[in-house]
């Protein structure tokens, strides 16, 4: 299992990786690393404003590939594993009412 290390410096970019459509949350990453959908990562995960990094594992949900007709990075969507919806939580409570916003995200 790859382990990625991310590390999110605001509001702002929660707001654009969070992926609140999934079940159990999860979040996107940029990177430039193929990966195959459905590969297992392990995630360290620093917060805005957090004093010590957050863990979780998950799977890829979502490839954004590098030279996308969009605008958005590359990088890849993975869902949280179920046993942490706690983290899921937090994430929901750090971005409260921006959740609510139309403003693009790197997913939907």
């Amino acid at each position: 299992m790859q382990e990625l290390l991310v590390d999110i410096e605001d509001q702002d970019e929660l707001y654009r990786s969070y992926m609140p459509f999934l079940k159990s949350g999860g979040i996107f990453i940029k990177t430039n690393t193929r990966f195959d959908m459905g590969a297992a990562v392990s995630l360290r995960i620093m917060l805005p404003d957090a004093l010590e990094e957050e863990e979780a594992t998950g799977k890829v949900v979502w490839i954004t590939p590098q030279g996308a007709q969009n605008s958005n990075p590359p990088g890849i969507g993975v869902s949280f594993d179920t046993e942490f919806e706690l983290l899921n939580d937090k994430i929901v409570k750090l971005l409260g009412t921006a959740l609510n916003h139309d403003k693009p995200t790197y997913t939907m």
